[in-house]
């Protein structure tokens, strides 16, 4: 809870350097770029809340699982909080929205089929996180971390790949620095669900939680957002 804490302070600081910086400029991409960090922030506040509910919340069927869950619409939300399923449908409208932000940056023609099957896997993720959900099963938890790692990775890989490659064509040096900045955000954000797959796949095999890949990927989140500000945001506003 004390790393949440402190990633939540980062992100906090880190969101409103981007707002600062929108309002001096009003850029349609740098709100594409908050919208999408919003929807990440949250996600990492519903992940600290979780622990916050589990350690102080005195709510019998959350602290103790044998206790039957009640069925109240209180207790359907509290339990999809303390097993991330919040956290999970803010990081898949977060990946969403970099979708519509790499048809800005590189004013690319998507096919309206292409675009349909974002929309529909996305809605499908996200309503697969809120519903497909029984306590206590790890596997349908471990299916909804790979959903929304391969959702990441549709819209991060070409993201990076496009990112990295016009870095690489461009010479001038602003251009080369906002590219590249896109590129390690893209590449970061993907390895934030990766590393939480591989913690979630350790649970299912014995591990208690909360392994190293756990705290990394919230690292790595921290890292992307750092990544898009200071070579993205910060000079395309000067």
């Amino acid at each position: 809870m004390v790393f949440e804490s402190f990633i939540i302070i980062l992100a906090a600081i880190m969101l409103l350097l981007i707002l600062k910086k929108y309002f001096i400029k009003r850029h349609k991409l740098t709100l594409i770029l908050l919208v999408i960090f919003v929807n990440w922030f949250l996600g990492i506040v519903f992940s600290w809340l979780s622990k916050v509910l589990v350690i102080y919340s005195n709510i019998d069927y959350v602290y103790n699982a044998s206790i039957q869950d009640p069925g109240t619409i209180l207790s359907w939300i509290v339990l999809r909080i303390i097993d991330f399923r919040i956290t999970f449908v803010f990081v898949t409208l977060g990946t969403f929205f970099s979708f519509i932000l790499m048809t800005n940056v590189f004013e690319e023609s998507i096919s309206q089929k292409h675009k349909l099957f974002i929309y529909i896997f996305g809605a499908f993720t996200a309503l697969y996180c809120l519903i497909i959900y029984v306590r206590g099963n790890t596997l349908l938890d471990v299916f909804a971390f790979l959903f929304i790692f391969l959702y990441m990775s549709m819209i991060y890989l070409p993201f990076f790949k496009r990112a990295f490659g016009a870095y690489q064509a461009v010479d001038d040096p602003t251009f080369k620095n906002a590219f590249l900045s896109l590129a390690i955000m893209s590449l970061f954000f993907m390895l934030v669900l990766l590393n939480f797959l591989i913690d979630r796949i350790l649970i299912l095999f014995g591990d208690p939680g909360f392994t190293f890949f756990y705290f990394l990927g919230w690292s790595c989140l921290i890292v992307g957002m750092a990544g898009a500000y200071f070579g993205y945001i910060r000079p395309k506003s000067k």
